[in-house]
């Protein structure tokens, strides 16, 4: 039973690893196009990206594996044959459960150790491709501005010749008021050997330049005309490839283990109670009280006491109109002053404790991930003891929907952590809180031999035959024309 389910396992996970794979793949799509990277540059991305993602692949390959092979096993009559011979549904599911411990394990290891480098390297790669100048392609008949500070008009390329026909060259390097214009009849647009520059080799043509910078007077404007029958213009543009340095990277959630991710929180959460410590000391005790201390401090005390051991009236004691004048002045002074801190300590704070959540999500995935194996076999497992239906149809149709669902719920509470509307650990723990008790549901109603009424609902049956119906009266219509 094990070899079969490996065998299963071992197809559906590369399958369910190149679908989450495109997923991760088609939001990054647009960092990767016309860009010109190299294919070693593609590949070292691609791999990075897949072994990053097995986490997220393998509960999935679990799901659609037991779905699989325990629906093969009811198909082919094996699992009502070992029920006879008085072999319990849990107990053969017990072989199964210890494997999927140990993939939890194993996975949870995985996370720990393998996936903060993987991450860093893979997002130090992402943002190099990002700060990556794409490839010139001008096209025809409209003005392109891929290259900083220059805008380029051709009306006719020749892909066999290279060549480019009726240039218009705006060239703003040197802003809007000192702009060079040129116009040619043709030209060729290469890049040096060093990549850091192109050279745009013009033929038959004319430049106008402005040089307004060499003069301070605004009335009378000198310009330079240039009539050029070949001109080389060099243009600082950066093609190569360069990788940005993984420190970068390191130093974010993606690139650190458990102890980093729980040293990183307490940091962080100290730095947000520091502020809310330094507001309380800078406004102690309360803003009229303040000023009364500070003024009798000047007035009769050399040293104040304790907060708590003075009353209102105590302070106030003996003061003249004057002296409460100069207190309430104060007093305002220290809320006006408290207005303009809060936005900027809570801005500050916010920040923080936002960061915090993105971090304390992340040292939750390790644990949710890992659990989700055994929560999928649970589902999985009893879900195609039921449906009796082995093969890649219906398993792989069940398994779908419940992806989606558990994608749905994990997104949902995901969001719900990082924004801070629920705690980290409600939002994280969402989708195993829903799925473990539909598992164990599921489980329950296999062991007892309980059917299951999952098929299609009957409003939508009937709509189906009439749509069949319509359809066969139509065609035979078409026929007979």
């Amino acid at each position: 039973m094990l070899s079969e389910f490996f065998g299963t396992f071992g197809a559906t996970f590369f399958v369910c690893l190149f679908v989450v794979l495109m997923e991760f793949l088609f939001r990054y799509v647009d960092e990767m196009v016309g860009k010109g990277l190299a294919f070693s540059v593609l590949f070292e991305f691609f791999s990075y990206a897949a072994l990053s993602l097995v986490p997220m692949a393998l509960p999935l390959a679990i799901l659609l594996a037991s779905l699989i092979t325990f629906g093969g096993f009811g198909e082919r009559l094996e699992l009502l044959s070992m029920k006879a011979a008085g072999i319990s549904l849990t107990k053969i599911m017990r072989p199964f459960l210890i494997v999927m411990c140990f993939m939890s394990i194993g996975i949870f290891l995985y996370s720990e150790l393998a996936i903060p480098a993987i991450q860093t390297k893979l997002w130090t790669l992402l943002y190099s491709m990002k700060s990556k100048s794409p490839e010139v392609e001008i096209p025809e008949g409209s003005f392109y501005s891929g290259i900083e500070g220059y805008n380029f008009y051709v009306r006719r390329k020749d892909n066999n010749t290279k060549l480019l026909y009726d240039i218009k060259i705006y060239d703003f390097s040197k802003g809007f008021d000192n702009a060079v214009v040129m116009a040619a009849d043709s030209g060729r647009l290469k890049s040096s050997d060093d990549k850091l520059s192109m050279v745009l080799m013009l033929y038959s043509g004319e430049s106008f330049e402005n040089l307004k910078e060499q003069n301070t007077s605004a009335s009378s404007v000198p310009y330079r005309r240039e009539t050029f029958s070949y001109k080389e213009v060099l243009i600082d543009f950066d093609a190569n490839f360069s990788q940005m340095d993984e420190s970068v990277i390191s130093n974010k959630y993606m690139g650190k283990n458990l102890s980093e991710l729980t040293c990183a929180i307490d940091s962080m959460m100290h730095h947000a109670d520091s502020l809310d410590n330094a507001m309380r000391l800078l406004y102690w005790p309360t803003y009229f009280d303040r000023g009364l201390l500070s003024l009798k401090s000047i007035t009769q005390y050399d040293s104040l006491p304790e907060y708590g051991a003075y009353t209102f009236e105590k302070i106030s004691a003996g003061f003249t109109p004057n002296d409460m004048l100069e207190v309430s002045k104060r007093a305002v002074r220290n809320v006006n002053r408290l207005k303009v801190d809060m936005p900027f300590v809570h801005m500050a704070k916010f920040a923080d404790v936002k960061r915090s959540h993105r971090f304390d999500i992340e040292r939750h995935r390790k644990f949710t991930l890992s659990l989700a194996c055994i929560v999928f076999f649970l589902i999985g497992a009893p879900l195609g003891a039921i449906v009796k239906k082995g093969g890649i149809g219906l398993p792989a149709v069940y398994s779908i929907i419940l992806f989606i669902l558990y994608y749905v719920i994990d997104n949902t509470g995901y969001k719900m952590a990082r924004d801070g509307v629920w705690m980290v650990w409600q939002g994280v723990w969402l989708s195993t809180i829903v799925l473990l008790p539909l598992g164990l549901f599921l489980t329950y109603e296999a062991a007892h031999d309980r059917s299951i009424n999952i098929s299609m609902p009957s409003f939508l049956k009937k709509w189906m035959k009439k749509w069949r119906k319509k359809s066969e009266s139509q065609l035979d219509e078409d026929t007979d024309n």
